[in-house]
């Protein structure tokens, strides 16, 4: 049986093609919009905050504006007006419906930032409705409950996002990224000797640090909501300072880097600790180096550190939907779950 899961991880290449196609031609109303803005406020929740985790690293790393990620409460909850003025603020949401993610937008913009909405819901959705440009990614309709090609047409929003406010990177490495997608789907590496090894655990730490930490984040959300696994998602220096103690021979290890950058060395090192403890390390990505150091290994894209997060979290996917069925479970629809969830 072909979950429907599987189906749209696969049509993830196309989803980023559609997407990249919509969205670079907009490069120019981003910075238009941006102007001078000083900082960046990213407003989300779940997936989508994963997501604007990237968007944060890749802004800071290579645009050179601060960002930070917003607590949506102070302006639904504790309903402060903060003085925005000279901020850009981002809303994503994938159903463009959550209503927790409009309200802070439209709080924002009428705090005096500048607002732009990432959403698959379409340039009618509320969030698009309140912002003042739309970014609309071209996934299609998403009907399994753990998102997949929306998260990744959501990064290649950010990417573009990022392009408009002056990112020190080549904007070709983004059109290389739905064949390296396409590759990985084809060939994710060692699935079948990771999922063995996570079949019987309760609880994993995922693990990655920079551009990949979002992958990381993302990663243990999947393995939580479908696989009901408790997954903790850490950045690598997070992790050194205490967590590590649950890693032992009950509690592996899933170690994330790209390829390239200045982690991989640390995501390596890491990965010989872990089974130089008798625990087990699960890599995904880091090429060749980072396989040697681990258990088993899942390929990584053949892609620049700044657009690897796009085809890291495409192995994780298909470790979760693999591992759900190997447990039992339906990844389509994971117990007390729905499509668009809504905060009070």
């Amino acid at each position: 049986m072909t979950t429907k899961m599987r189906t749209e991880i696969a049509e993830q290449p196309a989803a980023l093609r559609a997407t990249l196609d919509a969205l670079l031609p907009r490069v120019g109303e981003v910075k238009a919009l941006a102007g001078q803005a000083r900082q960046l406020l990213f407003i989300a929740r779940g997936t989508s905050d994963n997501a604007a985790v990237y968007g944060r690293y890749l802004v800071e790393a290579h645009a050179g504006r601060l960002s930070a990620l917003a607590a949506p409460s102070i302006a639904t909850t504790y309903k402060r007006k903060l003085d925005l003025t000279g901020v850009l603020a981002v809303g994503l949401s994938q159903s463009g419906r959550t209503e927790e993610i409009v309200q802070t937008l439209a709080w924002a913009r009428d705090c005096g930032a500048s607002t732009v909405a990432i959403t698959n819901g379409g340039g009618e959705s509320p969030l698009a409705q309140v912002a003042h440009l739309a970014l609309c990614t071209v996934a299609g309709v998403e009907e399994a409950v753990p998102a997949t090609k929306t998260y990744t047409t959501q990064l290649a929003a950010l990417a573009v996002l990022a392009l408009g406010l002056g990112a020190d990177v080549d904007a070709a490495d983004l059109q290389r990224v739905p064949d390296a997608v396409e590759r990985l789907i084809a060939d994710p590496g060692d699935l079948e000797a990771v999922v063995e090894g996570l079949a019987d655990v309760s609880g994993v730490v995922v693990s990655g640090r920079g551009m990949a930490f979002s992958t990381a984040l993302e990663t243990a959300l999947k393995l939580k909501e479908a696989c009901y696994v408790h997954a903790m998602g850490l950045s690598y220096a997070d992790l050194l300072h205490g967590p590590i103690a649950v890693v032992d021979e009950r509690t592996p290890a899933l170690l994330v880097a790209a390829g390239e950058g200045p982690t991989l060395p640390g995501t390596v090192a890491l990965a010989r600790r872990v089974t130089g403890a008798g625990a087990a390390a699960y890599g995904v990505g880091g090429g060749a180096e980072l396989a040697a150091a681990s258990t088993a290994a899942l390929n990584g894209p053949d892609l620049p550190e700044w657009v690897a997060p796009m085809g890291l979290i495409v192995p994780g996917q298909l470790l979760t939907e693999s591992l759900a069925r190997r447990r039992g479970i339906d990844p389509d629809s994971p117990r007390g779950l729905n499509k668009v969830t809504q905060t009070e």
